[in-house]
């Protein structure tokens, strides 16, 4: 990612639609696993700019949430919000003693990981920091053929489809608790739109983490009901979306 890349993270990372409706689906799937308001040592693993590290304190309640990330850049954003909790490393290499934390969140960092199986040390990695029955949330891009000009901007080395996700995760050691797609509302719509910047010699034109224009702020609140529909759909039920712009993975170290 380049500085102009995190810049408009830090921005948009509160309010822009991505970001708010996916906080929604996350607590749909995760709070189940992770009752709000128990005392939990946190880690995001890879945090970027650090809008999660402020909404995961639901999660940690008493406890304390922590993040790890690779790149300066981000990390001097989440300085920026006030966080301390911070460490500069790889999430294939964690700088912390076996058994941990409670609970490790992963959000699109997976995808981003150089190298062949890095993915799969980096799940190794979060499951050995986490304590038995910890709980750990995936969340990656879905589906190779959905590469567009915003990965290559961002440095997407991977896609998954939701079992490939899953068998990676299972492979690492863990128990699935819960796996579906999400962002399922959305795809055909980002399919097509990515078909037509194809075909007008646009599919290169950087990433997609940018402020709407002017004329389309009224899309933000419009496309964050949608995902907030969606995830009102996931609560409270074992339904697994049959695809979806992202897939999710919600996993637990077994007790032994």
């Amino acid at each position: 990612m380049k500085a102009e890349d995190y810049a408009n993270l830090y921005a948009l990372e509160q309010d822009f639609w991505w970001f708010a409706g996916m906080r929604e689906i996350t607590a749909a799937l995760l709070d189940a696993a992770c009752a709000p308001a128990e005392s939990r040592l946190v880690l995001d693993a890879g945090c970027g700019t650090g809008g999660n590290l402020t909404w995961l304190a639901r999660y940690a309640g008493s406890g304390r949430v922590m993040g790890v990330d690779l790149a300066p850049d981000a990390l001097r954003f989440c300085a920026e919000r006030k966080h301390r909790g911070l460490a500069q490393a790889s999430v294939t290499d964690l700088p912390f003693a076996d058994s941990t934390f409670d609970l490790v969140t992963s959000f699109d960092v997976l995808v981003q990981l150089p190298g062949e199986a890095a993915d799969e040390r980096a799940m190794r990695e979060m499951y050995r920091v986490l304590r038995p029955g910890g709980v750990a949330f995936l969340r990656v891009a879905a589906y190779r053929w959905m590469t567009s000009g915003h990965d290559r901007a961002l440095g997407t080395q991977r896609r998954y489809t939701l079992g490939e996700l899953v068998g990676k995760v299972e492979r690492a050691g863990f128990k699935t608790l819960r796996a579906t797609y999400a962002n399922s509302l959305l795809l055909p719509v980002a399919a097509f739109r990515r078909l037509l910047l194809k075909r007008a010699g646009l599919a290169d034109r950087g990433s997609d983490v940018k402020p709407l224009p002017p004329s389309l702020r009224w899309l933000n609140r419009a496309l964050e009901g949608v995902l907030r529909g969606e995830a009102s759909i996931l609560q409270g039920s074992r339904l697994r979306l049959p695809f979806g712009l992202s897939a999710i993975c919600v996993a637990e170290r077994p007790r032994r």
